[in-house]
């Protein structure tokens, strides 16, 4: 019920509601890996954790650059160093007023890594909506992960034998790591092969400007996408254990229940924090050239 409100954001809303939907998001996010990190004995900075992350978002969705990607590329960039330099020192100055000094370092630390694991790849995600073809390079992305998941689901449940990582996840199997790599280069290679008409089939419908033509002014070789492609599912597969990984260590299954039968915000979007990384070093790279 999700997929055609996410879709509509990415493809119509300006980029500075994305960013504001993106900045609660990666609150809601953040809140449940602060709530996780009780079951590590760790009282997390709630509030200033809380600000940092509001702020950070703010900002991002008053970006002056307008439609020059480079521009933008390049005040994000700043804004993203200022974020990772500034997060240790201001989370440990709020610190300094725990009464057990012995849980401030700790309790900084998961507000750093907060805002490192959520915060900075949600904004990495709004940026790449402001570069050329920004909108088709997010729904790409969206579309690969979802199609990964959804297909590591169904295989690993009916003629998955292989646990691929039982402590940590005790359901994951390698026939389901398979067959979401495949689903990957499926996505990859439907996208390249039919660019032309699903880009013509968007901008008929109006869910599409023309600036955000497929892969803008070159197309890239076939072998370029499904090697992106393959490294999208295998950042959005690491993304998933690591998540896992911290619930398994709290004790918990879910990250919370905000989405009924889903689990939490963070069970949803664990994969995209790891992906969208990939896909956005590679759009940086392609507005630098």
């Amino acid at each position: 019920m999700l997929i055609p409100v996410v879709l509509l954001l990415v493809l119509r809303a300006p980029v500075t509601v994305l960013a504001l939907v993106a900045g609660a998001v990666a609150l809601l996010a953040v809140r449940e890996l602060l709530v996780l990190s009780k079951g590590y004995a760790i009282q997390p900075l709630n509030g200033t954790t809380y600000v940092f992350v509001g702020l950070f978002f703010l900002l991002l969705a008053g970006s002056p650059g307008g439609d020059k990607p480079l521009l933008n590329t390049g005040l994000f960039l700043w804004l993203l160093g200022l974020a990772a330099a500034l997060a240790p020192f201001l989370f440990l100055a709020a610190a300094m007023r725990r009464a057990d000094l012995r849980k401030a370092f700790p309790a900084a630390l998961t507000s750093v890594f907060a805002v490192v694991y959520v915060a900075l790849p949600l904004g990495l995600l709004v940026q790449m909506r402001e570069q050329w073809a920004g909108a088709i390079l997010v729904l790409y992305l969206l579309v690969s992960v979802w199609a990964g998941d959804i297909l590591a689901y169904f295989v690993g449940k009916s003629i998955g034998r292989h646990l691929m990582s039982p402590r940590i996840s005790p359901k994951k199997t390698w026939e389901g790591a398979v067959a979401s790599m495949f689903a990957g280069l499926a996505v990859g290679w439907v996208l390249y092969q039919y660019a032309l008409p699903i880009s013509t089939a968007l901008l008929t419908t109006h869910m599409l400007e023309r600036r955000e033509g497929f892969f803008a002014l070159q197309k890239p070789p076939l072998w370029a996408i499904l090697l992106l492609s393959a490294a999208i599912n295998v950042a959005a597969q690491l993304g998933d254990l690591v998540e896992s990984l911290i619930k398994r260590g709290a004790d918990v299954k879910d990250s919370g229940a905000i989405l009924p039968g889903h689990g939490g915000m963070l069970d949803r979007i664990d994969a995209l924090l790891f992906a969208a990384p990939v896909l956005w070093f590679v759009a940086a790279w392609r507005v630098m050239q």
